[in-house]
């Protein structure tokens, strides 16, 4: 793509990384205000699948960037998915899901169809957004009041003055590099071949998985049907292989097709793209480094078994948006985006620990490990309790538990799933216009969620007169008593929830009185 725009000489955000973080990250900023300069050192949207797996949590954030309604036209949702062992089912599974649900557990779709939607939904803010593709970084210095970023065009090298430097460039981060910063953590030896198909099928939408399947013996295989009767297939070469022979097509095709053909798919395809993957487990200690704020895989590589890489790096820039905006906004100290790493951090790590769980089970790293995944496969055969050890462990949000900006609840709470630092339970609920999901009200300001019934113009004058959002939750606008169940409501209870722009409850107090959430907001340096 052509970027024939000059480089602004100034801008609030510099976004380093046109990918699916940084595109998104740029769209959240726009809905709060803020302009941003996105620089991608590619002429262009990734080539290949790449990730494909897209978690509920962000299909909420991709609605909020702006790029829900072609995500959602183009998608294939998907519930669950079976293990084999050889050539016989050893597990069958099922992710939670109703269908008064707001989306699907998971959806499958290529990469370059998120990056392409979110940079469609960016051409309505042209004021706000730039993205300057075939342009790469290629300096980084950082003063007091900003950073001095060298932009490499085919223009020539030209300088822009950024108030802050979000750094989404990938796993190869030259950011990262610049800065001197070192990820910590590990990577395992096992390599898969990663492939896309064409062939036409009518197979369910599930995650498949074959632990030495008589089609690739000795190997472990992967397979979800993407948009586009697009197959993406992982396979796991032996310790010995080359990796240049491994993806020359003469290798690859026949693996392929004694695959297709084990399973019955035997319309005619055709290889589209391949490449090569192994399993890394790292992390920055910390996504800020003064005025520079790291995300994405310039910030965590996380193992793609159990799909948390890009949907942990959406889930930066939900965290981040609202915090780089209050802060240049003015209503909150710098020091708000240390809470951005140390919430980040702790995701990552978590999303590490379950990933190296599943890569110790789909690539096993020595002998003992391979042993001991052949007696869970064999005894799965007739065994439902060890069922339970293959389950890949999909993507879930995690909960921010120790955040500092949680704040202590006041009250008798029936339920957890609504405790300061969780991700805000979804509900159905009706309005005067028609049924809603809660989270279609979160995303650009604080919300406060006020339970009770009858008139309430103290609690709601009050918070609206101090920014923040107000959503009352009667009885008649929670018909099916989600939202009260939920956020751990007892029978008759009346209380207000505090819920950040991100989606995350802040607090939850018992009774109607406004002080203690504007006592919280202040408490915490944050200003709206």
């Amino acid at each position: 793509m052509e970027s024939p725009d000059p480089l602004p000489a100034s801008v609030p955000v510099l976004i380093a990384g046109g990918g699916p973080v940084g595109l998104t990250l740029a769209a959240l900023l726009a809905r709060h205000g803020v302009r941003s300069l996105v620089v991608e050192a590619d002429p262009g949207y990734c080539t290949g699948s790449r990730a494909i797996c897209i978690s509920r949590r962000s299909q909420e954030i991709l609605w909020a960037a702006g790029a829900g309604p072609a995500l959602q036209a183009k998608a294939l949702p998907w519930t669950g998915g079976r293990s084999y062992w050889r050539n016989q089912e050893v597990l069958r599974f099922e992710m939670p899901s109703e269908p008064t649900q707001r989306f699907a557990p998971m959806v499958n779709i290529q990469q370059y169809h998120v990056e392409a939607f979110v940079h469609q939904a960016l051409q309505q803010v042209p004021e706000l957004v730039q993205v300057a593709w075939s342009a790469r970084v290629a300096g980084v210095d950082q003063a007091e009041d900003g950073v001095l970023v060298e932009v490499d065009t085919a223009a020539g090298r030209t300088r822009v003055r950024a108030g802050y430097v979000a750094a989404c460039d990938g796993g190869r981060s030259t950011v990262r590099e610049l800065l001197g910063l070192q990820f910590e953590g590990m990577q395992y030896e096992g390599r898969y071949v990663i492939v896309d198909v064409r062939q036409k099928t009518r197979r369910a939408v599930e995650r498949l998985a074959w632990f030495d399947p008589p089609s690739n013996p000795g190997s472990t295989l992967l397979m979800h049907r993407q948009p586009d009767d697009v197959w993406r297939i992982d396979y796991q070469l032996a310790d010995g292989e080359d990796a240049d022979e491994a993806l020359k097509p003469q290798n690859i095709l026949p693996r392929v097709q004694s695959h297709l053909a084990m399973i019955g798919e035997d319309e005619p395809w055709e290889l589209q793209w391949a490449s090569m993957y192994n399993a890394k487990c790292l992390t920055l200690r910390s996504y800020r480094e003064r005025r520079v704020l790291f995300a994405g895989d310039a910030a965590h590589l996380v193992p793609i078994f159990g799909v948390r890489g890009l949907n942990s790096g959406l889930d930066d820039a939900a965290n981040l948006a609202w915090k780089l905006a209050l802060v240049l906004d003015g209503g909150a100290a710098p020091s708000l985006l240390d809470s951005y790493s140390s919430e980040r951090v702790q995701a990552a790590r978590e999303n590490i620990a379950y990933g190296a769980k599943s890569t110790e089970f789909m690539a096993p790293p020595d002998f003992a490990f391979r042993l001991m995944r052949e007696a869970t496969l064999r005894l799965a055969l007739d065994d439902a309790a060890v069922r339970s050890l293959i389950n890949p462990r999909q993507s879930a949000p995690v909960a921010y538990s120790e955040s500092p900006l949680n704040v202590a609840q006041r009250g008798r709470w029936t339920s957890a799933l609504a405790a300061p630092g969780q991700p805000a339970p979804e509900a159905l609920l009706r309005g005067p216009h028609g049924d809603f999901h809660l989270t279609q009200c979160f995303g650009t300001d604080f919300t406060c969620l006020v339970f009770a019934d009858g008139s309430l113009p103290q609690a709601v004058a009050a918070l609206a007169a101090h920014g923040v959002g107000v959503l009352e939750i009667a009885a008649e606008a929670d018909p099916w008593g989600q939202a009260r169940e939920r956020y751990g409501l007892e029978a008759g209870g009346a209380a207000l929830v505090l819920v950040r722009p991100d989606g995350y409850v802040m607090g939850r107090w018992s009774g109607l009185d406004p002080e203690p959430v504007l006592a919280c907001l202040r408490e915490k340096g944050l200003s709206l």
